[in-house]
């Protein structure tokens, strides 16, 4: 019987590892980069672009992927060093403290270089980063002191704290329930209790990783961690694919059936965009699960496997070249200032392509020039580990 119609059967690898984690992880690094690197903001394809405000494109399923995965992630690394499945060892908590802390000073330090330019008053302090590291924190210490069924409740109770507190609690000048822009109350909060520390190019005075929309963000990490206990645990193959595929069902219709009455949003973090984008992680993950691990159909996987083996480095390392040069290398022509980044795009691809695609074109160099990076590292067994 050929590999396509064997029956489904666990892989031989370690319980410890997961392949298609490696690649789901990795594919949702290079789509960050992809994203966040167009030659010119003003030529983007609308795919490439987040909604303005409501709405879901398919940038905007990245970075709550990304949590997902931070939460399937976490039954493998801690289970081993759970104390009876229940509790922590000594020194894990200080382990999952001290992660925190370095990626938390990771997104600092991208928010803060070069350091030249720094405006204290005014420096951004809520970040990608700074979210993985609390959402990281708080999921991963949920997953050491709490049951199964007690963290169930702790996801429900934030979705619906996080609700009614959106729908509910007035903002001066705009009232309860209002969910634009300028009057939200996650948005008023952080420009209360953050002032200026805040994205300038929020689309209101908050921020789209601030303080209140990082409670039902944690719930995106939750949701991973039941996913991951499930793969690690003894079912058979086939019952754990039926699982993953209902729930991916359960949830996806879930997010779009109560839309209505609060709508998809990434920079609010919507109750609905959580359960919406675990849905749909649910099917990449059960996808990608399928072909890597139970069927070995993985000749495609191995340049994200390379992505996901150095996610954090990946994400750093691209953000830091992008402003390097964007903001350093840079020089002055008559009266304009010129940075290395736009003479290399003007000069080699928007010179031969029409804006669009060069854009695009440069967005793809971008990724191949990491992925090349990143494939030597993983040639020498070179990985950053937080």
């Amino acid at each position: 019987m050929g590999p396509a119609t064997a029956p489904l059967s666990e892989p031989p690898s370690s319980p410890g590892r997961l392949k298609a984690l490696d690649v789901f992880r990795g594919a949702t690094v290079a789509l960050m980069i992809l994203v966040n690197n167009p030659g010119d903001w003003k030529t983007v394809y609308a795919p490439l672009l987040h909604a303005p405000w409501h709405g879901c494109t398919p940038t905007d399923l990245v970075f709550p992927f990304f949590l997902f995965i931070v939460g399937v992630a976490i039954p493998f690394a801690l289970a081993p060093r759970r104390v009876g499945g229940d509790g922590a060892a000594p020194g894990l908590r200080g382990k999952i403290l001290r992660r925190a802390a370095i990626l938390f000073g990771l997104g600092m330090l991208g928010t803060l270089f070069p350091f030249y330019t720094v405006v204290l008053e005014k420096v951004r302090i809520p970040g990608v980063l700074q979210r993985i590291a609390i959402v990281y924190l708080c999921a991963a210490f949920a997953y050491i002191h709490l049951r199964p069924k007690a963290r169930a409740w702790l996801a429900a109770g934030l979705l619906v704290f996080y609700w009614l507190v959106m729908k509910l609690a007035p903002v001066p000048g705009f009232g309860a329930g209002d969910l634009s822009p300028q009057g939200n109350f996650a948005f008023w909060l952080d420009h209360l209790l953050l002032g200026q520390h805040t994205w300038r190019g929020s689309p209101g005075p908050g921020d789209p990783e601030g303080i209140l929309s990082t409670l039902p963000a944690i719930v995106s990490a939750l949701f991973g961690i039941f996913c991951g206990e499930l793969l690690r645990g003894e079912l058979p193959a086939g019952a754990k694919l039926k699982r993953l595929l209902g729930w991916g069902a359960t949830a996806t219709a879930a997010g779009l059936a109560l839309s209505p009455f609060f709508p998809l949003n990434k920079n609010l973090w919507s109750p609905t965009y959580v359960l919406f984008t675990t849905g749909l992680a649910l099917f990449c993950l059960a996808a990608t699960w399928y072909l890597v691990d139970l069927r070995r159909i993985d000749f495609w996987a191995r340049p994200f496997e390379i992505f996901g083996k150095n996610a954090i480095l990946a994400f750093v390392g691209s953000g830091l070249l992008a402003k390097t040069l964007l903001v350093v290398c840079r020089w002055q022509e008559g009266d304009k200032t010129v940075s290395l980044w736009s003479w290399l795009y003007q000069n080699i691809h928007a010179v031969a392509l029409p804006p669009y695609l060069a854009s695009l074109a440069w967005a793809l160099s971008t990724l191949l020039f990491w992925l090349t990076i990143l494939a030597v590292l993983d040639r020498k067994g070179i990985y950053l580990k937080v």
